[in-house]
This record gives structure tokens, sequence and C-alpha cells, in this order.
């Protein structure tokens, strides 16, 4: 992927990436499929402005789902979980 701006899709907010935020200063966020850890972490770093220190990525297999007996299939997706520096944080991430 040349394009940062379609890197990350949207971060992802639950309750264990809430702990692991509060903990060890990681965050999850849903990625396109092309992008590597390379791409990853300089699209943070970029919109962010933070320093990552890692980068961990899972791929996801969309679930097959049935509407009465029409099947269809959800999209594939990707979860990447960023490690920041031990100063930086992400205000987006922040409850107000």
């Amino acid at each position: 992927m040349k394009d940062l701006s379609r890197v990350i899709v949207r971060p992802l907010i639950t309750e264990r990436g809430t702990d692991m935020r509060e903990a060890h200063n990681q965050y999850y966020f849903e990625v396109a499929v092309a992008a590597n850890k390379l791409e990853i972490r300089q699209a943070v770093e970029h919109f962010f402005g933070v320093k990552v220190t890692s980068v961990r990525t899972m791929n996801y297999r969309g679930k097959i789902k049935r509407m009465g007996r029409h099947e269809g299939k959800r999209a594939d997706w990707k979860k990447a979980v960023v490690t920041l520096a031990k100063d930086d944080s992400i205000d987006l991430f922040e409850i107000v």
C-alpha cells in the first residue's frame, strides 16, 4: 500500500483493548488487509504523532452467515496491536 491514509480503517474500542491500553500502552486498530507492519507503524506515527515500539497483526476470516435459506460471507479483516513508547498516548482513546 502506498497511501498511508488507507492503512488504518478504524480504532477498535473494546474492554480488553482498554485494559491493554492502561496496563501496557497498547492500542488496537482495524487495518487494511494488504497493509504490512512497517506501513502500520508509519501510519500511526504520521497521523497521531507518537513513537511506535512494536506492531503485532492478526488476520481474521469473515464468518459465514445465513438469512433464512440464503447464505453469505462477511469480509475478511486484519487487526493490529500497536505498542507505543512509554511517554506517548493517543488522545482519541481517552475518556473525557
